[in-house]
């Protein structure tokens, strides 16, 4: 099932529930991955319904310190966040990733520099569908090359 369809059964759901935060943080994410979908002429596919939870995540952790700096209550907001990070892909550790990276060691050895090296990479990773952190592959990459 799609995200998007997926989503938009979460929303039935929160309503049936009485679930008003789930229901209007999801309704907020369907509304902008529609508009950003008409925006490109396309579907709310999946890859933009992650890129609108993406966005809101990173708005909400911007924004929730300086709220709690402010001494606002900020307890929706962190509910709201730990929602959307719910959707969001898990991030591969550095002991996935390095599995994954094993069969491209020779290439990782071979290449002239790190930034060579982090190209080799990534583009392993990325066929396989990774969600990592830079920092994460690079650790990986400079264990290889060692």
């Amino acid at each position: 099932m799609a995200l998007h369809d997926e989503l938009k059964n979460r929303v039935t759901t929160a309503v049936k529930g009485g679930d008003t935060l789930t229901r209007d943080a999801l309704r907020t994410v369907l509304g902008e991955a529609q508009a950003e979908a008409v925006r490109r002429k396309t579907e709310a596919t999946d890859e933009v319904v992650l890129a609108v939870v993406k966005k809101t995540v990173t708005g909400l952790k911007e924004t929730i310190p300086l709220a709690k700096q402010a001494g606002r209550d900020t307890t929706p907001q962190e509910a709201e966040l730990a929602l959307l990070e719910s959707l969001l892909p898990k991030a591969w550790d550095q002991d996935a990733i390095a599995a994954a990276l094993a069969p491209h060691r020779d290439e990782l050895r071979a290449a002239k520099n790190d930034g060579q090296a982090m190209g080799v990479a990534m583009k392993a990773l990325k066929a396989r569908g990774a969600v990592t952190s830079p920092d994460d592959v690079k650790a990986v990459v400079a264990a290889a090359r060692a």
